[in-house]
């Protein structure tokens, strides 16, 4: 007995030795490390015994300990110049075959996140490892893999677009947010419409199954929205719902992040925009690093009040001999957006800037500042980048070099200088890269922005025909950005409009509510009923009216503003607007605003005020807006142009006396018309009682000086007219016709509403060939005036 328990003792100690001795004391070594140097000396200690394991446990453990640390903080350039490291480079470079499927990966983008160059040796062989081994991946791993590569630019590779295959075959495959969302930016260049449909269903999916507080996973899906470039507004919605409820947990960097997408897309939710100014303006005290400080800065900037805007500004000046190229270049963008200029910041790291991008945003910049002509440097950096450019970064020089121009002399002495050579080239490569366009969307993609005399003179006209040689391709994807197109160049185009009409009748239901706006705009702002005007519109109106409620405030105001331009006031939308709850969450949102905005938003909120106060009166709707009216006419420029002048002196011989017509008059709810006249029952002009006179302001410019500004209005004896003579100079048109637009329109119905009698006088008319003379002017204003139609 006492030999068998000796025996079992024997084995016990055996046992309980031989498993201290398996157990992985270099592993152990590592696992207990908690700093890179601790890590490094173990490798150092252990360099024969390291396994694949090791090294790849160790390297993932030097860039857990760098991402841990705020990005100031971190010492990746020390921990990359180690000689533990080089070690650790060797080693997997060696043991690479050894590794499993997932090692490999992790190893990669624990190198590149460690900064090692994308040419390194390392590098290279585990890109070609994992190709080799793509097909066996799993979907977790071909995530990670397909992040590393778009870290080393190689979106558009062979190997990306095998990865994109994959996904499109195994897409039913992923049930995890955190390994869709990395996986569909990174071959997002590559997707097909069908494979971009997917992603979209399948992220709507996951993201309904996802952590809400996992608040990478919606940014990453809205980071793929501004990829496609095809926005998807519920997807869009539901990623700014879970991001808005996450804006508490959001330092500054997330934030900088979500709003530069935002902003690139022209996305803007007032909920979102509120909560994340005040995230900000808790956070604003930690922005005292160049890092940290530039996204605070172009958050906060643009929609901070003048007080922070200020403290900005003078933190900016501090920091500025700190800011690296990238920096400052972020910093000069937010001051161009808010106006604010710094000659010698701008100037330092034009010289430094080698992309199209930097160079072109710089310039743009540099041309608004008081300088002096700019230096060949400047001149060769833009040269050089041109034929490199898209054609919204085209037009932005040919408005800096028209600018130019402008400012330096010596170019009035020399046709050949070297701004016409500038403008030759820019001529040349913006109509070679339009006439290359084959797709609408892609032609819609660079034309959405430009604008000026250039882009006017140059390109207008050639964009417009080669839309409509693509006419076939508008769909329900690309009408919201043609329609925005349509009304910000003010160009009419039957033919595009009616297809956009067309599109939208039958494809309603494809339509998010929120871009019926944009959809509805041009036919509003120009003036056009398309065939089925009528069904046109009521489809659009019933579509987006069950969500009224879910616009954004400045949007709805927009949107009612659109429709009253057409003449239609749906019930509900005035009822929605015109409340007190509503009005409250406007000026709450117009504060994030910059003011030219915050001012265009409230004007369109008098004109609809007066529009239903004037055409429905059987809403009820009360006029608010006297006394932002009366402040508005204080600041109001009553300058009058050439052609009025000459008007009203032609009116005083026509008329009989300067006395009979009536100048600047301002009616209820505060239109004002050009010339108000009274005949009688017999056509005879009635006089005003009231001197009337012109004033000569110290600059030379001319300004009506009457009683016309007090809104008494004269009784018109039994059977007699009033009679409103309106000059409409260019901007009451369509910019390539003489097709009159909604605004005017609209001041025409609003006048006869208050017992005018609206004669409009078009500048093509007055200034055409055919009235050359006084005598021609005088005799087209009496047929204008005593007319028949009275």
């Amino acid at each position: 007995m006492f030999r068998l328990r000796s025996f079992r003792a024997c084995c016990s100690r055996r046992l309980f030795h031989g498993g201290a001795v398996s157990r992985d004391q270099v592993l152990d070594q590592l696992q207990t490390c908690s700093a890179e140097d601790q890590v490094f000396d173990v490798v150092g200690r252990n360099k024969a015994k390291l396994s694949a394991s090791h090294v790849s446990y160790a390297i993932g453990q030097l860039w857990k300990f760098q991402r841990e640390r705020p990005h100031m903080l971190r010492t990746i350039e020390q921990v990359r110049n180690h000689p533990q490291f080089l070690t650790l480079r060797v080693l997997a470079e060696n043991k690479i075959s050894l590794m499993d499927d997932a090692s490999v990966v992790d190893m990669l983008y624990g190198v590149l996140r460690l900064q090692v160059e994308h040419h390194d040796s390392l590098v290279q062989q585990l890109v070609t490892e994992a190709w080799n081994r793509l097909e066996r991946f799993q979907m977790a791993t071909l995530s990670k893999f397909a992040v590393c590569l778009s870290d080393q630019f190689l979106q558009h590779s062979p190997l990306m677009g095998q990865i994109t295959q994959i996904v499109s075959q195994r897409l039913d495959s992923i049930q995890d947010a955190r390994v869709l969302t990395p996986l569909m930016n990174s071959i997002f260049a590559l997707v097909s419409p069908q494979l971009r449909d997917a992603l979209f269903k399948k992220a709507d999916f996951l993201l309904d199954k996802t952590n809400p507080l996992h608040f990478n996973n919606p940014r990453r899906v809205v980071q793929f929205i501004r990829n496609v470039k095809q926005i998807h507004r519920p997807l869009l919605e539901k990623c700014n719902q879970l991001l808005l409820q996450n804006v508490p947990r959001m330092d500054v960097e997330h934030i900088s992040i979500i709003l530069g997408l935002y902003h690139s897309m022209q996305y803007n939710n007032c909920d979102f925009r509120l909560a994340v100014r005040q995230r900000l303006m808790e956070l604003v005290d930690t922005g005292t690093d160049p890092a940290t400080f530039t996204k605070l800065y172009a958050s906060l900037g643009p929609i901070a009040g003048q007080g922070v805007r200020e403290g900005l500004e003078s933190t900016a000046l501090l920091l500025a001999d700190e800011l690296n190229p990238h920096q400052a270049l972020g910093v000069v963008e937010t001051m161009e957006e808010m106006q604010c200029r710094n000659l010698q910041l701008i100037n330092n790291y034009l010289q430094g800037s080698v992309y199209p991008y930097e160079v072109t945003m710089l310039t743009r910049v540099l041309s608004m500042l008081p300088s002096p002509r700019p230096d060949e440097p400047v001149l060769s950096r833009v040269n050089a980048v041109i034929p490199q450019c898209n054609l919204n970064d085209l037009n932005t020089y040919a408005m800096v070099v028209a600018k130019w121009i402008r400012n330096d002399p010596s170019y009035r002495h020399n046709t050949s200088s070297k701004y016409v050579r500038l403008l030759q080239t820019l001529n040349r490569c913006s109509r070679e890269r339009l006439h290359s366009f084959e797709s609408l969307d892609v032609v819609l993609e660079e034309v959405k922005c430009l604008s000026g005399e250039w882009f006017d003179e140059m390109l207008l006209e050639e964009s417009m025909v080669t839309m409509q040689k693509l006419i076939d391709q508008i769909s329900c994807t690309n009408v919201h950005e043609l329609g925005v197109y349509l009304t910000r160049t003010n160009y009419f185009c039957a033919a595009l409009m009616d297809r956009i009409a067309s599109v939208i009748i039958e494809n309603i239901d494809k339509i998010h509510y929120s871009a019926t706006y944009s959809i509805m705009l041009p036919f509003a702002v120009l003036n056009y009923d398309p065939p089925k005007a009528e069904e046109f519109f009521d489809v659009c109106i019933r579509h987006f009216t069950p969500y009224i409620s879910s616009f954004d405030p400045h949007l709805l105001v927009l949107l009612a503003y659109a429709l009253a331009l057409a003449d239609y006031f749906p019930e509900e939308v005035v009822r929605e607007i015109f409340n007190v709850d509503f009005l409250a969450k406007l000026d709450a949102q117009l504060e994030t605003f910059p003011d030219g905005l915050n001012m265009r938003i409230r004007l369109r909120l008098m004109e609809l005020n007066r529009a239903v106060c004037l055409e429905c009166p059987e809403f009820q709707v009360p006029w608010f807006h006297e006394r932002y009216c009366k402040q508005l006419q204080k600041r109001a420029n009553s300058f009058i142009s050439p052609a009025q002048q000459q008007i009203h002196k032609m009116l005083g011989d026509v008329l009989g006396g300067m006395n009979c017509a009536k100048v600047g008059v301002l009616t209820p709810y505060f239109y004002t018309v050009d010339f108000e006249l009274v005949l009688d029952r017999h056509l005879h002009p009635v006089p005003y009682s009231e001197p009337i006179q012109l004033q000569i302001s110290e600059n030379g410019n001319v300004h009506w000086q009457s009683g016309s500004t007090d809104r008494e209005r004269m009784e018109l004896p039994p059977g007699a007219h009033r009679i409103a003579l309106e000059f409409l100079d260019s901007k009451s048109f369509c910019k390539n016709s003489w097709h009159m637009k909604g605004e005017a329109m609209m001041k025409k119905r609003h006048l006869e509403i208050l017992g005018y009698h609206v004669l409009q006088i078009p500048h093509f008319e007055w200034n055409s060939m055919e009235l050359s003379s006084e005598d021609a002017w005088k005799e087209y204003l009496r047929k204008k005036i005593f007319s028949d139609d009275l």
